[in-house]
């Protein structure tokens, strides 16, 4: 890279690193969208020529504050200016040297002050239910430490939680401390349940139900992620039936509103009953039904 870069080698590097590091194009990539705002801000600095002449004789930092303090060579060549030392006459900019440097990614690197801290990224499986009703737990980290965990109702299979400051420590001057410590995120992932599916707001769940309960309906009890809920089955219900029991869903949370419980009924017929076989082998329906008819039309 020219030693004095011009202002279209800047933005040519500015358009490949922000086409790379964009949201849009990285979505729930927390480090992605903080880097993507720190080479916003180390574009508009190296495009502006007021701020760039002090930024180059270090006056403001990259953020555009003062830094007032005697300078050194090395401050110089390995600190935010030193990208202007770098060698000449390459094709395409070292956009690392360009712009890392502001994001206190050059090594050897004197802090000016105090750094913030690394995010940890963490792993954690949380059952079906915790997960649709929110809960709290324990999470052991591989270093020995413990991490409580708050997991908000509805939270979706692969959502990232961060607990502020339960991440790196933040480095002072020279490596010490008082910098700000970084952030835990934590990815979830949900357990598959026994019988209940997630279907946006709602659950779903494929429920069985006797010969009798279908023909003749009635109340039964119907599970739910808040507890079992008595359901009026219609008679004469067939299989694949569905009924909704309006907000057994997913709960209420922030502005959304509760889901619903959607049961596909499942008739269940067992061990044949010795009196039940009996009965249907003497019984004469009045009105006769095949209920393959539609598929018999079409073969």
């Amino acid at each position: 890279m020219a030693r004095d870069a011009t202002l279209e080698v800047i933005r040519a590097a500015y358009r490949k690193l922000a086409k790379k590091h964009h949201p849009d194009l990285n979505p729930g990539d927390a480090k992605a969208e903080a880097r993507f705002k720190r080479l916003s801000a180390a574009h508009q600095l190296l495009t502006d020529p007021v701020k760039r002449a002090r930024f180059d004789s270090g006056e403001i930092d990259a953020e555009g504050a003062e830094t007032p303090r005697p300078g050194f060579y090395r401050d110089h060549a390995e600190g935010p200016s030193g990208y202007r030392y770098a060698p000449e006459g390459e094709d395409e900019p070292d956009l690392g040297s360009m712009f890392g440097a502001m994001f206190g990614e050059r090594r050897g690197r004197r802090n000016a002050g105090p750094r913030h801290g690394e995010d940890r990224r963490y792993s954690l499986t949380a059952p079906f239910l915790d997960a649709v009703n929110g809960a709290s737990t324990r999470l052991t980290l591989p270093d020995g430490r413990t991490l409580d965990v708050r997991i908000p109702p509805a939270t979706a299979d692969g959502a990232t939680l961060r607990l502020r400051g339960q991440g790196g420590a933040g480095g002072g001057r020279a490596g010490g401390e008082g910098g700000v410590p970084g952030d835990a995120l934590i990815e979830i992932t949900v357990a598959p349940h026994a019988f209940f599916r997630r279907d946006g707001a709602d659950i779903r769940l494929d429920l069985p139900v006797t010969l009798a309960e279908a023909a003749l309906g009635g109340l039964i009890d119907v599970p739910t992620p808040g507890g079992p809920v008595r359901m009026r089955v219609p008679a004469g219900s067939d299989s694949l039936t569905q009924l909704r029991l309006r907000g057994r869903g997913v709960p209420a949370h922030g502005q959304h509103a509760a889901g619903d419980l959607i049961a596909t009924l499942r008739v269940t017929i067992g061990t044949p009953d010795p009196a039940l076989i009996a009965f249907l082998q003497g019984f004469t329906p009045e009105h006769k039904m095949n209920p393959r008819q539609a598929m018999e039309a079409t073969a």
